[in-house]
């Protein structure tokens, strides 16, 4: 195996697309695909569980129903209300996320990338080393990860009693 090929690079081997680049679109397409499969199933099980009342809000309510239900007249489409009520949601999370972030980062008082991961390394603590590791790292299923953690605590609690006895 060729040392270009354990690491991704910035760039692809024929000077094309950055890789920061196809990572970024590929995880764009999923999100989207996920928020469009999310709307989608909404819409259909709202149809599902109430096709009448679903079909009048995609097309509004004919004339002849409008005049006799008037106090129950749709001024506006249900997927149009569904669309709009998405689109302000989406306006509203990227401007609170965004404002959110710019503030942080004009607090801290950073110009670029490189000084906030430095500044935010001196803020939060440190992760200690675990090398060599002193304990487990592979088990052969859930059970065997569970019952280790299980046992794990009994011999801590064992411990700590027999400190305080001590």
């Amino acid at each position: 195996m060729s040392e270009n090929s354990t690491k991704p690079s910035n760039e692809s081997s024929d000077g094309g697309i950055p890789y920061k680049v196809k990572a970024g679109a590929f995880l764009t397409t999923a999100a989207g695909i996920g928020m469009m499969a999310g709307f989608g199933t909404a819409m259909a099980s709202a149809k599902k569980q109430d096709p009448r009342h679903f079909d009048a809000g995609m097309i509004g309510m004919d004339p002849a129903a409008k005049a006799q239900a008037n106090a129950r007249y749709l001024h506006e489409t249900g997927a149009s209300l569904a669309t709009r009520a998405l689109g302000y949601g989406t306006l509203y999370a990227f401007a609170g996320c965004g404002i959110l972030f710019f503030s942080v980062w004009k607090m801290m008082g950073v110009n670029n990338l490189e000084e906030f991961r430095n500044k935010v390394g001196e803020i939060l603590p440190r992760i200690p080393k675990n090398n060599p590791p002193q304990s487990r790292t592979e088990f052969s299923g859930l059970n065997d990860l569970l019952q280790y953690l299980i046992d794990k605590d009994k011999e801590e609690k064992e411990l700590k009693k027999a400190s305080r006895n001590s």
